[in-house]
This record gives structure tokens, sequence and C-alpha cells, in this order.
């Protein structure tokens, strides 16, 4: 059996707004996505309110002291639900237990997952079965977090990381806060392929 630092899932999420979620919970119709997104305002919506539309993934495992990588990803919700692909990936979780690692996951990635599996009653005993919503393990390590050194006037977007090491970063014509527009026009490889 691989120890518990041999098995890694690199991951990331692509959300759009829940306006459904939202008009329900502030006493307004369902079908109300004008009211719903004149209730949201502007800022960032609540992580009970993001929707889960792709969820990019890498798997490495430690082979004779290097990483190799098994699969590398980035499933969607074009014929499948919400629910199912949060299904598949805490399956996958709760049947191999890897280290997660994700880059503002402990802010972000880590809690909309559970809210919206909540949400679409999904169980998802994959998610306890490490420390993963425990900050400062080993279970799942946020990069940005260590990088700032949990302290967040250090924290940095990976954006920005990635530009000062000379990296691409984002696609310039797509980022998280296009993924709405994108979901909309029916245009899932961009959302995807940004992920990979």
């Amino acid at each position: 059996m691989l120890g518990p630092l041999d098995h890694v899932l690199v991951w990331d999420l692509e959300t759009i707004p829940d306006l459904a979620a939202a008009a329900r919970a502030y006493g307004l119709k369902e079908t109300d996505e004008v009211g719903a997104r004149e209730t949201l305002g502007e800022k960032f919506p609540k992580h009970i309110f993001h929707k889960i539309v792709c969820i990019g993934a890498l798997i490495a495992r430690r082979v004779d002291g290097s990483w190799q990588v098994r699969s590398l990803g980035a499933p969607h919700v074009e014929g499948r639900s919400e629910a199912d692909l949060i299904s598949s990936f805490a399956d996958y979780i709760a049947e191999h237990r890897p280290q997660l690692i994700t880059f503002n996951g402990s802010s972000f990635d880590l809690p909309v997952l559970r809210y919206r599996a909540m949400i679409n009653f999904v169980s998802a005993p994959g998610l306890s079965s490490r420390s993963y919503f425990h900050r400062y393990t080993e279970d799942a390590v946020d990069l940005c977090d260590c990088l700032a050194s949990f302290n967040s006037s250090g924290r940095a977007t990976l954006h920005e990381l990635c530009r000062a090491l000379g990296l691409p970063g984002k696609l310039d014509d797509i980022d998280g806060s296009k993924v709405f527009g994108q979901v909309g026009s029916r245009r899932w490889r961009p959302i995807a392929s940004a992920m990979l």
C-alpha cells in the first residue's frame, strides 16, 4: 500500500453562480434569476452559491523515488450533473485517500466542494477519510497558504506568482470571472483546457 505522501491529487474547481440556490435562500421564486442576481449583487458570491461546473485534476504517484503523472483531466457538467461530478471525485478520494494539493483550496475549493455535496445530497464519505479540512495538516496542502506562511498579507494569486516566475499564468481570454459566460454559450472546451 502506498504511504500517505506517495499519492497526490492536485485539483482546482471552476464555478458559476447558483442562482436557483440563491433565490431559495433569499425567499425568491427559484426561477427568478434576475432577482437572485440583484440580491447577490456584484460581490463575489458566498461559497454556498458557487455551482461546480468543472474539476481539473492531476493524479501522481511516487514510484522508485520519482513522481509519475497517472492522470490529467478536467471533467465538467456537460452531459452529467453537478452531483455526478462531485460523487465521482469524492469516490476517487474515498478509494485512494490521496494527499490533496490546491492553490487557495482551504479558503475556496474545499468549502465549496463540501457545500455543493450537501446541496446535491451527495454523501461524499471520502471527504472525511483524512483530515482534509484541518488547515495545518499534510492531508490537504494549500500552496497559497504555505507560500504566504499562513499570513493573509503575504498571499499572491496563482496568476501573479506564475507571471512573476516568467510562466504564462492564466490564459488571457479565460479566467474564473468568464466561466459563467462560457457555460452559458456551451463552450466547455475552453474551460477544461484553461484548467490543464
